[in-house]
């Protein structure tokens, strides 16, 4: 298939290389273009806009870091929804907001454009090895005509409704488990080495036992190592995605009370500066809490 990928972060240029590899026909488009220019030797165009890239594809997916990106690139004068053909597909991938999500598909019915809410569940190592976890809502026909897009990104695809926001949904409640997974790690490693207990012995015991989960496993390792720098998925996203979370639930009377926990310790993980860390280093903010060097 005719695909535009637009988006090329730590996310965007492995799932933009795994359709490459896939057979597919892929135009890229970075605001950044030295991030696109790799991806022209393993066999993508390089486009110098992303109306260039989107006028002559079937499908569009974009992977945005949040929604003022989105409607940027999307909705504005002359982009995405203003150059896509008639009948193509807009995949988004971003994790954004459930109202923009239903927005972004009344926008494209009425341009007789096709809206697929598709977010992913993994990390930049899941993207490159084509590992992801793909949540999928949209009109039935338009999901059975991306799924060898959805498929080439993922090892499985879940549809989980035919309107799009059910995706974001399901993404924005599924980064909030993963927060809430790593803020109580994060304790419970804290409270361990106050005891003497190495933290790579705690992990072992745990993810070989009642916590064999791979988020477990993976943010565990992280905290235990202390690897915070090179950041998979920064507290800033992370923050952001809480956020998202609650105002979600505010829409329809849903309390999320440990939510609100979550997002002032990412909060106070931006205030003490690490904004652009993963967002495991709420392992050291309780560490720092327990007065643990």
């Amino acid at each position: 298939m005719k695909v535009a990928f637009i988006g090329l972060g730590n996310m965007g240029t492995p799932m933009a290389r795994r359709l490459v590899k896939a057979g597919h026909e892929v135009t890229v488009w970075n605001r950044t273009r030295a991030k696109a220019e790799p991806l022209r030797s393993e066999g993508a165009k390089v486009a110098d806009s992303y109306a260039e890239a989107v006028s002559q594809a079937e499908v569009v997916v974009t992977m945005l870091a949040d929604d003022a990106a989105v409607q940027a690139t999307v909705q504005a004068a002359g982009g995405v929804i203003d150059k896509l053909p008639k009948g193509a597909i807009h995949i988004s991938t971003s994790t954004i907001s459930v109202d923009l999500s239903g927005k972004l598909h009344e926008e494209h019915r009425r341009r007789g454009h096709h809206y697929i809410a598709a977010p992913v569940f993994g990390r930049p190592e899941a993207a490159d090895a084509g590992k992801l976890f793909v949540a999928v809502a949209g009109d039935q026909a338009a999901v059975e005509r991306a799924r060898p897009i959805l498929e080439a990104l993922g090892q499985r695809v879940f549809v989980v409704g035919e309107k799009p926001e059910m995706a974001n949904v399901v993404k924005l409640s599924g980064n909030f488990l993963i927060a809430s997974v790593i803020e109580s790690l994060a304790e419970a490693i804290a409270l361990t080495r106050k005891y003497g207990i190495d933290p790579h012995e705690y992990i072992e015991v745990l993810t070989n036992t009642l916590f064999a989960a791979p988020v477990y496993k993976t943010y565990g390792g992280l905290i235990a190592e202390a690897k915070h720098e090179q950041a998979g998925f920064t507290v800033r996203l992370g923050l952001k995605d809480i956020r998202l979370a609650l105002s979600a639930a505010e829409e329809v009377d849903a309390p999320m009370p440990v939510a609100s926990l979550v997002r002032d310790r990412l909060l106070a993980g931006v205030g003490r500066g690490f904004a652009k860390h993963d967002w495991s280093v709420l392992g050291r903010l309780a560490a720092e809490d327990a007065g643990v060097k």
